[in-house]
């Protein structure tokens, strides 16, 4: 049911019910059951009148209409079609079944929330609603109870019907007055007024938040709208984390490093290894997170999110848990230098409007009771000194209140991920943008900007053409796709893309350069908006005036102002702009702020930049413009000033390029401590200077030597941040090198990308190292799937090395090679997409999922090691006997407890059984596992497991398996086995009780 005919059958139930209680009302009840039609006609005389009253109550029922009709829209928009019709249909019964006759309504004071109360503690529940279902049930019902008062409490009968109630109360006043003291809420430290009026200031709390939050502003050339503001619940794209803590599910201890370029996986591909956890389920574990992430990787979209989901209850998956909790937003730029907030004032960013009327200790009773969900945002936009206050604040907070959940953001060169690790925090990273990543973003971006209608640069029915030709861009262009590595970057291409066709920028300096024109100016000029064609200020003073607040701002490390501050500033350079005639410096700057769409209001009476990125690139400009070159070089080892630094080496002249990348050098020379970091800072520059002189060329190839060969682990992501301009010095062949740097220099080349790297790697093709090979063939899902396949791993020799496949579109060129063992990474519930592999001698597949029919695989002739993991359910098993050269197998049996078709070849001689359960009937196959020399058994979670049934073999392995209980269950028996292996295993104090006759016990 769409959303409109939802609300139209709600208001009509709610008039409907409204009619009733007037027409019939207390006088005549049987009356008050008549359909209102009917019961029109019978009280009230008359066609002309009967039409009159009619129509009364259809504009009451559109009235409700108009309410329900955007409030069923924003509220639980996950929700499917289906169950959206349950709850409608179970809110419209209770509403039929409910006593809303005008006793029942005074009996409760006419108060709704009292009415509610009585109405579902007396009715049934709704059967077969869902989590989410029940709370937009609960909440949709409490908005008709809401409305039904106020449209009776407004007909005319209803006062006289009031009073009547109110003199026959008064008979009863002394017990009526002692019982309302009996029902005087307890009081306690934290609730010293009781808790009576908790759930109502929630339920319009959450309704703040929901509604405040869930917006999110576009990089886009538009009309005069205000931020040209979108709901966040369309836009969001679910984004990647990993973490140090983080461990894949089934691999043990293997860590994610985030890398700078990701993995270039097929496009329609929902992920891979390496690729790290969706960060909801990353946030799903731990009660307390450290979120790191680049500048505009999505932190704070991600935190706006979480609240109002959170507000919503539309939790799903392994967020599911989290639907019930109060989500508290706190920013902590809006605190620089100023105490951060006690628990009583952490709602005045979001709700400051309904704050003055919230009950006393609210905010700490969902602290104490493990309710709430903490979200602080900005950690890095606050000094060093008042970072190190956060966390003394946090400290306190959490001594006070240990069962709340709390999610903390920064940028990573601001908070380690073990700053918090004392307070138990889990610290993730948002990673930058997988392809699939990219892919999705650009269709939720185009889906999004739908709603934006007639303000739109194209009709509406031609997005889905911009969207397509983007993504085709995106892909044939690798540095495009790095580019837009993070959702800020990419919401730009997006729109530029829109704005201009296929002319997309070419680097990142000239990214943020038509972005700040569109912002800036060219979005009002363009569609002759008033305010922009009266204005005297041209885009070249507009950005003037921004550039000195920019420097402002990055020169005292703040990332915020005051307007008043502000306003003073712009006030002073607009006096020393001679030729104009602007003198209020609030005035301007408040056209800035509403114009612009580069500055912002984030509290009242304060102004920072949208993002900091922006502010770096015109603090950058205003360094060359105002010759502040040696500030810079003062400030080039600190982290929060590197970005500033580079693209003011792309703003400068010729002379102060020089100035600037000398003075860094000549600091890494004189200061030991910051040599490796500044070099790396000069190597970086290239990326953005257009030209060197060649003495000063001389000595940046110098630094980049030091920096060559890659060797530690970390080199490879910190020399690709230096970009395309360190291939020029890169080995054309690693002959010379140690396998270390020969290993860390292919690393290298895989996350700088692009044909000229490439290139390079193809000439490592003669290099017979194992671990050099290993890395080349690990760099494939890097490169386009089909010309990294030609270029390079057709020269390497595979028949010794396991090809790790990662994605769907790496199966065909794998056709063309020819591994012997081939490993496959990705999501996989097809098995007959293997028709495209050469043969092979070992085949794993760990990423299985859904149901997997063992049938479906090709004919491979020369399999020999076959290993199928995780989540999937097996079927057809028999079809293993059909595999001739088959020795060893491996099979996940979590999820198939029936294995009693299992089948298998003559040759067999080798099975492993993982994560055997209880429910694992191993009785089911004996006559297949009677042949083996050896059977492997790896329980789930030393899952307790039948060996009775096991049949006569020479050897049986047993890997995490709890030996002791094994041997106090009754009527044991010893297996019937020459050999007994235990691995890891849980083992009885008394060693002697594994001496059983005639079998050879081993320990590992």
């Amino acid at each position: 049911m769409v959303g409109e005919t939802a609300a139209l059958r709600l208001g009509s139930t709610v008039a409907k019910a409204a009619a009733q209680m007037w027409l019939g009302g207390k006088r005549r009840e049987q009356e008050r059951r008549m359909d209102m039609s009917e019961l029109i006609r019978v009280r009230v005389s008359g066609l002309r009148f009967q039409r009159g009253v009619e129509r009364q109550f259809d504009e009451m029922a559109d009235a409700v209409y108009d309410r329900l009709a955007p409030f069923l829209e924003r509220e639980f928009p996950g929700l499917a079609e289906n169950s959206r019709q349950a709850v409608i249909d179970a809110v419209c019964d209770t509403f039929a079944a409910a006593d809303l006759s005008d006793e029942a309504i005074l009996a409760a004071d006419a108060r709704p929330a009292e009415i509610v109360r009585r109405l579902t503690g007396a009715a049934r529940p709704p059967v077969g609603l869902g989590e989410a279902e029940t709370r937009l049930y609960e909440v949709l019902f409490a908005e008709c109870v809401e409305y039904y008062v106020r449209i009776v409490r407004g007909l005319p009968v209803f006062e006289e019907r009031a009073l009547s109630e109110l003199l026959a109360r008064t008979t009863s006043l002394g017990a009526e007055i002692a019982r309302v003291l009996q029902r005087l809420p307890d009081r306690s430290l934290f609730a010293p007024e009781g808790t009576d009026r908790d759930g109502e200031f929630r339920r319009r709390y959450l309704e703040l938040v929901s509604t405040t939050l869930d917006e999110v502003e576009l990089f886009r050339r538009t009309s005069d709208r205000a931020g040209a503001q979108v709901r966040l619940s369309v836009a969001y794209v679910s984004l990647r984390a990993t973490g140090d803590e983080m461990r894949a599910r089934r691999e043990g201890a293997r860590r994610a490093l985030p890398l700078l370029r990701p993995d270039m996986s097929d496009w329609e591909n929902s992920g891979g290894e390496g690729a790290g956890m969706r960060v909801e389920a990353a946030l799903g574990g731990p009660t307390r997170v450290l979120l790191r992430g680049e500048a505009g990787s999505g932190k704070t979209t991600l935190l706006r999110w979480l609240a109002v989901t959170a507000a919503r209850g539309a939790f799903t998956g392994e967020l599911a848990g989290w639907n019930g909790l109060t989500p508290v937003f706190v920013k902590l730029r809006e605190y620089s230098g100023r105490a951060l907030p006690a628990p009583e004032a952490m709602l005045d960013s979001v709700a400051g409007q309904i704050t003055g009327v919230m009950p006393k200790a609210w905010v700490e009773r969902q602290l104490a009771g493990g309710r709430a969900l903490l979200l602080i945002d900005g950690v890095d936009e606050l000094l060093d000194a008042e970072r190190r206050g956060v966390r003394e604040w946090l400290r306190k907070l959490l001594a006070a209140y240990p069962e709340v959940r709390m999610v903390v953001t920064s940028r990573p060169a601001a908070a380690g991920a073990d700053w918090l690790r004392r307070e138990k925090f889990t610290a993730l990273h948002l990673d930058r943008m997988t392809p699939p990543d990219l892919a999705a973003f650009v269709r939720q971006w185009h889906q999004a900007v739908r709603e934006l209608g007639e303000e739109l640069p194209c009709p509406v029915e031609e997005l889905p053409r911009y969207e397509q030709s983007l993504l085709n861009s995106l892909k044939d262009r690798p540095h495009l796709q790095s580019l837009a590595g993070t959702p800020l970057l990419a919401a730009m291409l997006c729109a530029m893309h829109l704005n201009r066709g296929s002319q997309l920028p070419r680097d990142r300096m000239e990214l943020y350069r038509n972005a700040l024109h569109t912002l800036v100016h060219e979005r009002d000029a363009d569609r002759n908006v008033p305010s922009a064609v009266d204005s005297g200020l041209s885009l070249g003073d507009k950005v003037v005036l921004l550039r000195d607040l920019a420097w402002r701002l990055s020169d005292n490390n703040r990332s915020e102002i005051s307007l008043d501050q502000a306003a003073v500033h712009v006030g002073r350079k607009l006096a020393g702009m001679r030729h104009l005639d602007e003198e209020d410096g609030r005035a301007v700057l408040e056209s800035l702020r509403d114009r612009s769409g580069i500055l912002r209001s984030p509290t009242l009476g304060r102004l920072d930049f949208v993002h900091r990125t922006f502010q770096e690139y015109l603090s950058a400009e205003e360094a060359a413009e105002e010759d502040r070159i040696g500030n810079l070089i003062e400030r080039a080892h600190l982290d929060l000033w590197r970005e500033t630094i580079i693209m003011a080496a792309g703003h400068a002249n010729r002379p102060q390029r020089e100035e600037l990348l000398d003075g860094i050098l000549d600091r890494a020379a004189s200061e030991p401590r910051w040599t490796r970091k500044l070099h790396l800072l000069t190597a970086a520059c290239q990326e953005t200077v257009p030209q060197l002189s060649e003495e000063l060329a001389g000595r940046v190839d110098t630094a980049v030597e030091t920096l060559l060969p890659a060797r530690r682990e970390s080199d490879p992501a910190q020399l690709a941040a230096v970009g395309t301009s360190l291939l020029r010095k890169m080995p054309r062949s690693l002959t010379e090198l140690s396998e270390k740097a020969a290993v860390q220099t292919v690393r290298t080349l895989a996350l700088i990308g692009g044909s000229e790297a490439l290139g390079l790697l193809s000439s490592y093709v003669g290099d017979k190292r194992d671990h050099v090979v290993r890395q080349l063939i690990q760099s494939w899902s890097y490169f386009d799937p089909d010309v990294y396949a030609d270029a390079v791993l057709s020269g390497v020799q595979l028949a010794h090395h396991s090809v790790v496949v990662k994605h769907s579109g790496q199966l065909r060129p794998l056709g063309r090679l020819s591994p012997n063992r081939v490993d496959i990474r990705f999501p996989l519930d097809d098995l007959s997409a293997l028709r495209m592999l050469p043969p092979v001698r070992d085949l794993i597949m760990w990423s299985l999922i859904g149901e997997v029919d063992l049938s479906h695989m090709p004919e491979m002739p020369s399999l020999n090691w076959l290993l199928l993991g995780a989540d999937a359910v097996f079927t057809h098993l028999e079809a293993l006997e059909f595999f001739p050269s088959l020795t060893h197998l491996g099979m996940s049996v979590l999820n198939t407890p029936d294995i009693s078709s299992l089948r298998l070849g003559q040759k067999m001689v080798d099975v492993y059984l993982l994560e055997v359960t209880r429910d694992t009937d191993l009785a089911q196959c004996q006559t297949a596992l009677s042949g083996l020399r050896r059977l492997n058994l790896w329980p789930y979670n030393f899952s307790p497991v039948d060996l009775a049934a096991l049949p006569a073999i020479p050897e049986l392995c047993l890997n995490r398996f709890d030996v002791s209980a094994w041997l106090e269950t009754p009527n044991f028996k010893p297996p019937k086995v020459k050999r007994l292996q235990l691995q890891n295993c849980v083992l009885p104090h008394d060693r002697g009780a594994l001496d059983f006759p005639g079998v050879e016990v081993r320990i590992v």
